[in-house]
């Protein structure tokens, strides 16, 4: 980008011409460009010198990283803005035990930045080492995958936030889970999104429970070995998917179903 810009500076008058910076005192406009193309910045063979040719460049660089079309402020309130689009920090400070709790801010976006309505935040508490990673849209569930964690010795995790009207018409803008079905409809009808294939004869445990006022499920499967918590919000559906291969879930069960446990929408 840098290059293809510092190429056409000295091509076409009209790039060099632009107004990016006032240079003088009497408030007259001096684009770096048209400095860097001046006639006394080019040596005796019509090459541009080493050192103004190094100079403008990074100047040209820096003005279309910052944004440049009306001043500092208003590129680093695009970067801003960019932020906010992808992976926004959401973790607490660690306890006592080291853990820490994730609560999903208000501006992030969708996983895949799809034009959902507002989601209803959700939180989750994590081990020490566990740590957000990318979304990628070649993930299971795709791109209503909302968010991914992993720890490389422990497991990973991740939460898929589903529009319920890809089930269902006719649950409305506040659907409780019991009206999506019970717990082995669910699960049979969602599992195959967490794990890629049919759940017949991989579940090994079903659990229902109250939340504040919020029925969720809860599943143990095994092959692979994962545990799902589902519920429902708003218009949405979500679940909460704990993994790790065999000698991971050996080691530490006892914290991954702990993960699982402490997931709330709230």
């Amino acid at each position: 980008m840098g290059t293809t810009t510092l190429l056409g500076c000295c091509s076409f008058s009209w790039r060099c011409n632009q107004k990016i910076k006032p240079s003088d005192g009497h408030g007259n406009w001096i684009s770096r460009a048209r400095a860097c193309c001046s006639d006394e910045n080019i040596s005796d063979d019509g090459l541009w010198k080493r050192r103004t040719a190094l100079v403008c460049g990074v100047s040209l660089i820096s003005s279309a990283v910052l944004g440049y079309s009306g001043g500092a402020g208003q590129g680093l309130a695009a970067v801003k803005q960019g932020l906010l689009a992808g992976r926004v920090p959401g973790l607490s400070e660690p306890d006592e035990q080291g853990w820490r709790t994730y609560h999903r801010p208000d501006e992030k976006s969708g996983g895949h930045g799809v034009g959902w309505s507002p989601i209803i935040p959700y939180s989750f508490s994590v081990p020490p080492q566990w740590e957000e990673v990318p979304v990628s849209i070649a993930d299971l569930g795709g791109t209503e995958i909302d968010l991914r964690f992993a720890n490389s010795k422990q497991g990973r995790l991740f939460v898929i936030v589903a529009p319920v009207l890809r089930f269902a018409d006719n649950l409305g803008d506040d659907a409780k889970l019991e009206l999506i079905g019970p717990p082995d409809k669910v699960i049979s009808a969602f599992g195959p999104e967490v794990i890629g294939e049919n759940v017949e004869g991989k579940v090994l445990s079903m659990d229902v429970s109250q939340h504040s006022g919020r029925t969720y499920y809860q599943f143990e499967l095994e092959p692979p070995h994962v545990i799902i918590t589902a519920t429902a919000a708003g218009n949405r559906l979500y679940l909460f998917s704990v993994t790790a291969n065999g000698l991971q879930w050996k080691r530490n069960y006892k914290d991954l179903k702990k993960i699982a446990d402490s997931f709330r929408v709230v």
